[in-house]
């Protein structure tokens, strides 16, 4: 009589991979936090692109019948004025989202194009944030905090998350087939 065999679980290599994504996962997100938090890169990178964050929420808020004039990040008009700081800038979003595409197993290829266009959608939904709750605070005031802590930071960040889960289903390798495992 011979000795049962031991079988290899399906799932150990399923988990070895998803431990692998988790922890490059984070090994990326801390690297992006860790490059942007040193105030020579804030004031070289991050203000630099929150200026350009606030111009284009200005912009679009004129573009909308609004009276608006910009100084640095401060969009204002004769009823409301918000000032776009760091963390409504859409970068931690794109960090994640960043982080998620580079740690999942892809060709580089599908990885570059997954991070221009996962990153400028990011920046679209935020742009819609900053204007949304531009409007929000000159016609309903009473609302402004609510939405900008509740809604919209929810709302960017699962939009991230939905983008990057897109993309993922889009260049997921493919998982071979029970049977083939088995072989």
């Amino acid at each position: 009589m011979a000795a049962p065999q031991k079988s290899s679980s399906p799932s150990s290599g399923s988990s070895r991979r998803e431990i692998a994504f988790l922890g490059k996962f984070l090994l990326f997100l801390t690297l992006f936090f860790v490059a942007v938090a040193p105030k020579p890169m804030d004031e070289a990178f991050v203000k630099p692109f929150t200026n350009l964050v606030a111009k284009a929420g200005g912009a679009v808020c004129s573009a909308l019948g609004e009276n608006t004039s910009m100084t640095g990040t401060i969009i204002r008009s004769p009823r409301f004025a918000v000032d776009i700081k760091n963390g409504c800038n859409g970068l931690e979003t794109m960090f994640i989202f960043a982080a998620g595409v580079l740690a999942f197993p892809s060709p580089w290829k599908p990885k570059l194009l997954g991070l221009l266009v996962g990153m400028a959608a990011i920046q679209l939904v935020n742009l819609v944030r900053i204007v949304a709750l531009f409007f929000t605070g000159v016609f309903f005031p009473e609302l402004f905090e609510q939405s900008h802590t509740v809604v919209w930071q929810a709302i960017v960040v699962l939009a991230g998350v939905l983008f990057f889960l897109l993309w993922a289903s889009r260049f997921a390798r493919p998982r071979p087939a029970a049977a083939e495992q088995a072989a």
